[in-house]
């Protein structure tokens, strides 16, 4: 009977240890996941049809778009019925041409610098009124829960009803602004109708829209603050500023970030207020990325569905972009995200 040498013991020693290592380690994901099906059957019963429902409506229309951005896709070569007649598909697989012509074009990167420039001011406007109503409002006044009510209206009128209102005051001839301008000697401003003035116009409209949401995010932030950290810092001689600043807004950061972020993703793809209240007029002054991708697919004869699409995937990406980025510069700060 042949005995192993020491050496040759720890090789097999070695070689059994990797192998029952392999087996459980293939075998232990199969049977997790076996093991949470038989335990939470329910759950994942529950979750199914709202899967299947999110796949149908969100992931056939993500995966048929990139696809079409990869054709030159219009009405004039997809499939299409004429009466009784079934013509089909004549578009041609074209690569990244379209991406190569829309990052090359001058239109997208003047539309991209105007929806950067809108993002960014909607955003920071929303933010800075956002904090300053909630901070009032979290003060023991008169009538807060009116003020509160009053201020969460805008909220709860559809903004379609929102912006139709304000395309009323902003109307250059029977508005309610040029009324008021004129009743106290003033000439009327072409709201709607002068690039600079339709950007400012826009740009107020969605800060209105805006900022319940942000107020009432941020007030739930500054109830969650402990008030004995402001007494104490006002016992030992902090003033308002240095209270606001090393209390208020460090214990705000959580919250501060992700209405950033939501409120971000939501202005750049903000269509009702740009379409509804100007077109993208006058002109192409105020189109935004996401308008101009509808334009191509439902506004421009032949209609472009190829460059439309193409139009959305970038936006998505650019999204995507953004969302890492923001989300490591929160992890250097110690933030968990």
């Amino acid at each position: 009977m042949a005995v192993d040498t020491p050496s040759q013991s720890v090789a097999k020693a070695a070689g059994d240890t990797v192998t029952r290592g392999r087996s459980r380690g293939t075998g232990h994901n199969g049977g997790a996941v076996r093991r949470s099906l038989s335990t939470h059957w329910y759950a994942w019963a529950m979750v199914a049809p709202v899967v299947v429902v999110l796949g149908v409506i969100i992931g056939y229309p993500l995966v048929r778009g990139i696809y079409l951005s990869f054709t030159d896709a219009t009405e004039r070569n997809v499939a299409r019925s004429i009466g009784v007649n079934e013509i089909p598909a004549t578009y041609e697989f074209v690569g990244l041409d379209n991406y190569v012509d829309a990052v090359t074009g001058s239109q997208f990167l003047a539309t991209l610098g105007w929806t950067v420039l809108w993002t960014v001011s909607c955003v920071a406007v929303t933010f800075g009124l956002g904090l300053a109503l909630a901070n009032i409002l979290n003060r023991k006044i008169a009538g807060r829960s009116f003020y509160r009510m009053l201020l969460v209206l805008p909220w709860a009128v559809p903004g379609f009803v929102s912006v139709f209102a304000w395309r009323f005051l902003y109307d250059e001839r029977r508005g309610m602004l040029n009324q008021i301008l004129s009743g106290v000697g003033m000439d009327g401003i072409p709201w709607l109708n002068d690039p600079t003035w339709a950007k400012f116009s826009v740009i107020a409209v969605n800060v209105w829209l805006g900022i319940p949401f942000m107020m009432v995010a941020l007030l739930g932030g500054l109830q969650s603050i402990p008030g004995e950290l402001y007494e104490a810092a006002e016992m030992d001689g902090a003033g308002a500023w240095q209270r606001f600043r090393h209390i208020t807004m460090p214990g705000l950061r959580s919250v501060s970030t992700t209405v950033i972020l939501l409120s971000t993703i939501w202005t750049f793809n903000m269509f009702p207020v740009i379409f509804l209240l100007t077109r993208g007029g006058p002109g192409e002054a105020t189109q935004i990325l996401v308008t101009q991708a509808y334009k191509f697919s439902f506004e421009i004869s032949p209609r472009d569905f190829a460059q439309s699409s193409t139009w959305g995937v970038l936006i998505l990406i650019l999204l995507m972009v953004f969302a890492a980025f923001y989300r490591r510069v929160l992890r250097k700060q110690g933030e968990v995200w």
